[in-house]
């Protein structure tokens, strides 16, 4: 059983950056497609990014289009969020999938528990 940790959330002005990077244990992370995705107090979990087995195919919600990346090695996956909002505030989970990227949750099969990204004015 594959476990997925999240790291390098945390408090950020306006303006800023941050990178999030996901680690699998259990079994290799370059075995499945990757996605990000987020939740804020009070709303549904959105679809920020997803990233397929090799890298070579990488799509992005439209609210973080432009401004965050998503990338992969050998051992994890990262999403480089810049020019951060207030609205970019919210929990931060990545999720794995053996078929294929997706924009949809039922697709991934792994979750991890999310990391607090906070954006201040």
């Amino acid at each position: 059983q594959v476990q997925l940790v999240e790291s390098g959330g945390g408090l950020v002005q306006a303006g800023g950056s941050l990178r999030l990077s996901c680690a699998a244990s259990g079994r290799d992370i370059s075995s499945y497609a990757v996605g990000w995705f987020r939740q804020a107090p009070g709303k549904a979990r959105e679809f920020v990014a997803a990233i397929d087995f090799h890298g070579d195919f990488s799509h992005y919600g439209n609210s973080v289009r432009g401004r965050f990346t998503i990338s992969r090695d050998s051992a994890m996956v990262y999403l480089q969020m810049t020019s951060l909002k207030l609205e970019d505030t919210a929990v931060y989970y990545c999720a794995a999938s053996v078929r294929s990227t997706s924009r949809a949750e039922s697709i991934y099969d792994h979750w991890g528990q999310g990391t607090q990204v906070t954006v201040s004015g």
